[in-house]
């Protein structure tokens, strides 16, 4: 999900304290509006920890992309995946960053999840814009962050957890980096206990 250039003072966490904080991955995604058939691209999916579940929901070959910048962590949501029952073939890896987006897709999709990594990255804008032009008319950017919170107060197996206090991002300040691109507010949904996910439209060619 990180690497040092693009996304400084971010890191990828332990898998063990995601499965205590969100041990239904399916449940955030479905709250999200992902659905059966939706074909959804999981950018910095990091270890993988939704995209195994993005696939069990959506079903199909192709209906799943997954994007990150680290090689390595690629490779630990592939195992993640293999271990989850997903098959061989279900979900399209690939490494690179965001800009590169409408160049590497093997489809343009429905759906870009953006799950704990957006409050890292530098130039939030342009990769809000990056997904603009990447998603198909009509489609969907949810971004899942943490809650503008003291990180003392966000606590998963007895200790604080999640990124800075400092670099956490309140849904308006999310707005004001995504809705000038071009999207439209859908909404702002509560993912207890420390999380919310912002939802946008990207609006349909008349």
């Amino acid at each position: 999900m990180t690497h040092p250039a693009q996304f400084p003072a971010t890191g990828m966490p332990d898998s063990d304290w995601w499965k205590a904080l969100w041990p239904d991955p399916e449940s955030v995604l479905r709250r999200l509006g992902i659905d059966f058939g939706t074909s959804v691209l999981d950018l910095c999916c990091g270890d993988g920890h939704f995209t195994a579940p993005l696939a069990h929901i959506v079903g199909g070959l192709g209906k799943v992309v997954a994007v990150d910048l680290d090689k390595e962590m690629i490779e630990k949501a592939k195992l993640r995946a293999h271990r989850a029952g997903v098959a061989n073939g279900i979900i399209r890896w690939i490494a690179c960053d965001a800009c590169s987006l409408q160049e590497v897709l093997p489809n343009t999709p429905d759906y870009v999840l953006i799950a704990n990594t957006f409050h890292g990255v530098p130039d939030k804008q342009k990769m809000a814009r990056d997904v603009f032009n990447a998603l198909k008319p009509g489609g969907t950017l949810a971004i899942v962050n943490w809650h503008f919170r003291p990180r003392d107060d966000t606590t998963v197996l007895g200790q604080p957890r999640g990124p800075k206090t400092t670099m956490r991002m309140t849904p308006e300040q999310v707005m004001d980096d995504v809705l000038p691109v071009g999207f439209n507010l859908h909404g702002v949904i509560e993912l207890p206990p420390y999380h919310y996910g912002i939802v946008f439209d990207k609006p349909k060619v008349s």
